[in-house]
Order: structure tokens, then C-alpha cells, then sequence
């Protein structure tokens, strides 16, 4: 059974993983067999806005895309906060007639994305990647059907050893991010905080992408 990395901005083509590329528009490689496709709230450019919007409307319908982002809210950069909720909206429809789900870039917004999600009807599983935060807010997440996704900080931050444990296995995902580490270091690491065998984490990961993505990639 192959390891799965929800999020990786580094292809590495091993057999052993099924990993979703991060991609954007204005630097896709068709090389990449699987990715998700979105604008970073980091690099929202208003010059290039609507033919990112077509760019990725045609990428979603591709059964390579299995995801739209990464895509989301960023208090702490320049961005005007209302245009980004704009960008990010205009997103979300693209991909609201599809049942892909969306990976999330969030930073000091989870209550602005909950509210979006019930404001919006959001049906698509809704997974917050490089999750990092404490038991309140993750509980606020859960509560409200989202999904958690670790990597960088599982592996650089003891505290947060007790957030994951109190994340259900039905609801987490792991990932690399753009850490030098492997998705087998984050594994490994999140089986000695759980408890369990690789094989075990494997096999519900699997389950939970299945459940997701509602596809079997072998």
C-alpha cells in the first residue's frame, strides 16, 4: 500500500507514494499526474486574475487534477483581506459543481472559512493543510466537517503531539509541504505519536482518501 502526501510542492515520482502536487497556473507542468491547481493568497495578482480563474476551471474537469488549491485566507500578508475572501469565493464556485475537494491555505482566518463554508454551502471536503494550531481550534474545525493535515510542524514542534492525538484518525491527513523531510519521516512520526504501526496509518489514510477523493488510486 503506497504512502499517500496530501500536499507537496515537489514532485518526486517515487512508486511507493501517491502524492498531490501543488500547482499554479502561471507554472503548470503537464508532467505532473496528479496535483491540485489554485491561487495562493500569497500570489494573487490582479492582471492575471480571471485567466487564472479559466485556467484553473479547465484543470479541475481533468481527472489528473484531484483537488483545487492550495487556496484560502492569510491575515498576516499585504493582501487586502476582502479582496482575498473575493478570490477565494470565485475559486470555490469552480469547483462546487464537482465533488473534488479543496486543500486550504489558512492563517489567523479558520473563523472566516467556517463562515464561508455554511454562507457558501460548501459541500467538497474541505481540508486544512499544514495544520499547526491547538485543541480549541481544531475542535472548531471538526465540529464543522473539515479535515486537518500535518506535516512540518508534527515533526518541529512537540506540542502539538497532543493536537494530533485528539484529531480522530477518520479525520487527518499527512503531508510534506516543502520540507526536505519525506512523507516516510512524517508517517513514522505520526505513528509514534498515535500509537499505532505504519500499516495501520497507512491503511486508514488510504481510507480517508478514499472517502474524499472518492477515488482508488493504485
Amino acid at each position: 500500500m503506497k504512502f499517500i502526501n496530501l500536499h507537496t510542492h515537489q514532485f518526486s515520482n517515487l512508486t511507493n507514494v501517491l502524492e498531490i502536487v501543488n500547482q499554479y497556473p502561471w507554472e503548470f507542468d503537464d508532467a505532473i499526474p496528479q496535483y491540485s491547481v489554485g491561487i495562493h493568497p500569497w500570489y494573487i495578482d490582479q492582471n492575471r486574475f480571471f485567466s487564472d480563474l479559466v485556467f484553473i476551471q479547465d484543470k479541475l474537469n481533468q481527472p489528473q487534477c484531484l483537488a483545487l488549491g492550495e487556496c484560502g485566507l492569510d491575515k498576516r500578508i499585504k493582501i487586502p483581506f476582502s479582496y482575498q475572501i473575493d478570490v477565494f469565493q470565485k475559486q470555490i464556485e469552480l469547483v462546487q459543481a464537482l465533488s473534488k475537494p479543496i486543500i486550504l491555505h489558512c492563517v489567523a482566518s479558520y473563523q472566516e472559512v467556517i463562515a464561508i463554508k455554511k454562507e457558501m454551502k460548501i459541500d467538497n471536503p474541505m481540508i486544512i493543510h499544514g495544520f499547526s494550531k491547538n485543541i480549541p481550534v481544531a475542535k472548531s474545525l471538526l465540529d464543522n466537517g473539515f479535515y486537518l493535515s500535518f506535516g512540518k510542524n508534527l515533526l518541529r514542534n512537540p506540542d502539538l503531539e497532543s493536537v494530533f492525538n485528539y484529531v480522530p484518525m477518520d479525520r487527518i491527513f499527512l503531508e510534506t509541504d516543502t520540507i526536505k523531510e519525506t512523507i516516510l519521516d512524517v508517517y513514522n512520526k505520526a505513528a509514534t505519536t498515535k500509537k499505532i504501526t505504519i500499516e495501520d496509518l497507512k491503511e486508514n489514510i488510504r481510507t480517508n482518501f478514499n472517502k474524499v477523493f472518492k477515488q482508488l488510486h493504485n
